[in-house]
């Protein structure tokens, strides 16, 4: 049983990091479907209440 694990050097160039994408398995470099965006925001207002509570923060700070 062979348990030692070859592990390459780090790639000192763009060609090589290139040539080392190449030993990656086809089926891993598989293009898959982008993520779904996140709906829209709702639309929001302030109402009276909202308001009343900030109405006087310039004072306090």
């Amino acid at each position: 049983m062979n348990t030692s694990l070859h592990i390459p050097a780090e790639a000192e160039s763009l060609n090589e990091l290139i040539s080392d994408c190449d030993d990656i398995p086809q089926e891993l470099r598989r293009r898959r479907e982008a993520t779904p965006r996140p709906p829209a925001p709702r639309s929001w207002t302030v109402d009276e209440g909202t308001h009343a509570q900030v109405a006087d923060l310039d004072e306090f700070a």
